[in-house]
This record gives structure tokens, sequence and C-alpha cells, in this order.
């Protein structure tokens, strides 16, 4: 069941991130580890995992900095965030949960005891349950990327399947056609944002064509419609 859950761990000390790695690979997880606040962020932007292990203090962008980006992007806003640090004072943990952090592991630690709160997040996570939607005549399958309307499969390009999920997983919040661009092209990408209203209007092509499902919130982006 565990190999259904991908965790980022975000560590610059290599020696840690061994522990980490070689601890969640053996209980299953697929793992992807970082020893770069701002790389890790580029990932988390382009492909959510289900919990993030992180770093307090990281090269190029600090794990508080990284925490406040989770808690503000709408695909990443539920993911479960286990801070990682060195430091024991009460402020250190105050301000990790203030940014949103769902929990506090102060090194050294125990794998066993981590692993245990790592199972504890996962399960309580919307994200964990997340793998399939089925809306009026709509149904799609993140794990396994089909598309189907009428029971009938639809072929989604790369592109307009990520925005598909993208707005699914707002959970009927708006999201802007920035925020769209960023996560779904790249921050480094820096065409026109109506480059977005393009691949909405094939997506509806293909599986809304009566525009119940996907909103357009004037003047913002869109926003997904929980009929």
């Amino acid at each position: 069941m565990n190999q259904n859950f991908t965790i980022y761990i975000v560590e610059d000390d290599p020696d840690i991130n061994e522990i980490l790695e070689d601890n969640l690979w053996r209980e299953g997880y697929r793992i992807r580890t970082f020893t770069d606040g701002m790389k890790a962020y580029d990932a988390i932007s382009k492909s959510p995992p289900d919990l993030v292990v992180l770093d307090l203090n990281l090269p190029s962008m600090s794990g508080i900095e990284l925490c406040k980006y989770v808690r503000s992007n709408d695909l990443t806003v539920d993911i479960p965030v286990i801070m990682l640090t060195a430091r024991s004072e009460e402020i250190d943990k105050i301000i990790g949960f203030e940014v949103g952090a769902d929990d506090y592991v102060t090194k050294p630690f125990s794998p066993r005891e981590l692993l245990a709160r790592v199972k504890v997040h996962l399960k309580r996570s919307k994200k964990s349950t997340f793998d399939e939607v089925q809306q009026d005549n709509l149904r799609v399958n993140f794990s396994t990327h089909e598309v189907f309307v009428d029971d009938e499969a639809v072929e989604l390009t790369p592109i307009q399947f990520k925005l598909l999920k993208h707005l699914i997983m707002a959970e009927g919040k708006a999201v802007s056609r920035q925020n769209l661009l960023d996560s779904i092209w790249g921050e480094d990408y820096f065409g026109d944002p109506r480059t977005v209203d393009v691949h909405i209007t094939r997506l509806r092509e293909k599986i809304d064509k009566d525009s119940k499902f996907i909103l357009t919130v004037k003047g913002v982006g869109y926003r997904w419609n929980r009929v």
C-alpha cells in the first residue's frame, strides 16, 4: 500500500538524508531527496508529493519559506509537512507551526518514531485518498491518468491532465492564471497568462462542453465546480 505514496525529503545533511531515505524506502514509500530549498520548491510546484519531511535550515530557501509556499498554493495546501531540525528552542517550534507545519521532530531523532508520525499524517491527509474523483458523467483517476466521460475514455495531453488535476484538487477555490502557469509550466516560463485560457478551452471541448465543471472567475482565473 505504501508504494502509492510519494515522500519528498528536503534535508541538506547527506547522512541524515541517507538514514531517512533508507528507512522510508524499506517501508515501501516512493522517495525523492533534495538538499536545496529552491530545487525542492520547483519539484513540489510541478509534481506535488503526498508528504514532505522538511529541514528548517536549507540553502537558497529556508524550510520556513518553503512551508509557507506549500500552504499558500491551492494544489499543495493539504500536503502534510513534518519539520525536521537540530534546534529545540520553543520559539522555533512555534514559528514552524505558525507557517503551517503539521509536526515537528528535533534531531537527533528515532527513525521508528518518524516513521510512525509519517504513517499518522498520511492516514489523516485528504490527498492520501484522492486517487479517483467521479462527478456526474465525469470520472478521473489520478493514479492511472485515465479520464472518462459517459464511460468513454478521453485522451488528454499531459498539460490538460495537469490543469484538470490542479483545478479539482483546489476543491472549489478560485485558481489564478498565474498560479496555474507557475505550477504547471514552471516559474521559468515567461509566456502570456492567456496561454492558460487556450488550454482550458481545449480541455472544456473534451470533458466539459457545457462548462458545468470548469467555471471562469472573472478577473482571476478558474475554479472547479463541485456539482
